[in-house]
Order: C-alpha cells, then sequence, then structure tokens
C-alpha cells in the first residue's frame, strides 16, 4: 500500500509539472544582421551580425553578443504569449528619431515570444518622439536543422 501511495504522488508530480506552461526560451541561439546600430539595455551597439542566447533558462535574461564576440550586453525580459505560433523567427525594434532600441524576440513554431523591458533611455525618447515599429529576420538553431 506504501509503494503505491508513493507511485501515486510521484504520478502526479509528474502531470502537475508537465501541465505547466512553457515558458518563453530560446533553445540554442537567434542569429540576426543589423544593418544599424541599435541599444539593448543600456549599451548600444553597432551595425553587424548578432547571436542572443538564454545562458539559464530559470532566469529571464538573454545575452545579446556580436558574432565576433567584441559586443556583448545582457538584457531582461518578459515572456508574451501569442494566440499562435510565430510563422517565422524574428527581432523587432522600436525607433524613436533616429534611435533605434532592441524591443522583442519571437522563434519559429514557438507560441510565446520575449518583450524586452524598457531602459530609462528608451522611456525618455518615448517621451519625446513616437515609436515605429519595424523587424529584421531572424534565424534560429532548429531552423538551420531542418
Amino acid at each position: 500500500m506504501r509503494t503505491f501511495n508513493k507511485l501515486m504522488c510521484l504520478t502526479g508530480l509528474l502531470l502537475l509539472v508537465s501541465a505547466m506552461p512553457a515558458m518563453a526560451q530560446i533553445a540554442n541561439e537567434v542569429t540576426f544582421e543589423a544593418p544599424f546600430a541599435f541599444y539593448a539595455g543600456n549599451t548600444k551597439l553597432p551595425a553587424g551580425s548578432y547571436r542572443v542566447t538564454q545562458p539559464d533558462a530559470n532566469d529571464q535574461l538573454l545575452l545579446v553578443e556580436s558574432a565576433d564576440g567584441a559586443y556583448s550586453v545582457f538584457v531582461e525580459y518578459v515572456p508574451i504569449d501569442s494566440a499562435e505560433p510565430s510563422a517565422k523567427s524574428e527581432v523587432t525594434f522600436k525607433k524613436y528619431g533616429s534611435t533605434d532600441f532592441l524591443n522583442s524576440i519571437s522563434v519559429q513554431g514557438d507560441d510565446s515570444g520575449m518583450k524586452i523591458l524598457q531602459t530609462k533611455a528608451e522611456q525618455n525618447a518615448a517621451k519625446t518622439a513616437t515609436a515605429a515599429t519595424h523587424s529584421l529576420a531572424a534565424s534560429n538553431g532548429t531552423e538551420a536543422a531542418r
């Protein structure tokens, strides 16, 4: 009887964990080419090739780094849910005047994305200019494997 109770508790725990909604995560990495300089967090990054990874799946932090490793910055994000899975991987920016800020990342096939938290600099820019949103195509490790 004791073994049966342990088995039932373990089964219930397993069902509970598997029923939890998946948080937005980057499985491998997302890469993109930015033809313009942009802010990621409080750091201004030059035009170039970038990769975004999530070093720890338990933290809501992303590492944005240039392909050559010369520039890198951690940014905080919040998961955002979508009614349908993303049709493509993309990186979205908000442009205030002539300044671009990293805004969000979506991964093809995922029904959740990552909204980058606004910095004080972006909040100040939003007070003085209207944002124009634009996106760049991105790729991730699972797309390359297909």
